[in-house]
């Protein structure tokens, strides 16, 4: 009787790590994809405030894209998971003004090239986060015209 119970408590202990192991495993992926969420939803966000912002805003010398080569690095919590646990990533903005803009504008057009005189630019937004031991990276660009 003692080897049945002792052969029970070792096929119910294997079972019970079998059963562990397959739950960690499905939890694993749930994570993943909870971080695409957050990070989508945060450059929606981000895409909807580069396409409202007023153009004056957009091209001051201190707005939130500086002009390319220089960026605004800073980290942002883009949300939380399930416990109240905050997840941080990198954002990175930066705007690139066309190539047919004026010269003040950043660009190298004529009233020939550009007889509407066009203000041009891309503004791009990077997120840069992390999922376990690998680095993401996702941006979201928006053309804005005056």
């Amino acid at each position: 009787m003692i080897l049945e119970v002792t052969m029970a408590l070792t096929v119910l202990t294997i079972v019970g790590l079998l059963m562990l192991k397959g739950s960690i495993n499905v939890l694993h992926p749930r994570q993943w994809t909870l971080q695409q969420g957050l990070t989508d939803a945060y450059l929606t966000y981000e895409k909807a405030y580069a396409q409202r912002i007023p153009f004056d805003d957009l091209t001051a010398t201190n707005s939130p894209w500086p002009v390319q080569p220089g960026t605004a690095r800073q980290t942002v919590e883009i949300g939380r998971i399930p416990g109240g646990v905050p997840v941080y990533a990198t954002l990175i903005r930066t705007r690139v003004p066309d190539s047919n803009n004026y010269p003040a504008d950043g660009g190298s057009g004529t009233a020939t090239t550009n007889p509407a005189a066009m203000k041009v630019w891309r503004v791009q937004s990077i997120l840069s986060y992390r999922v376990g031991d690998r680095d993401y990276v996702k941006s979201r660009t928006v053309v804005r015209t005056q």
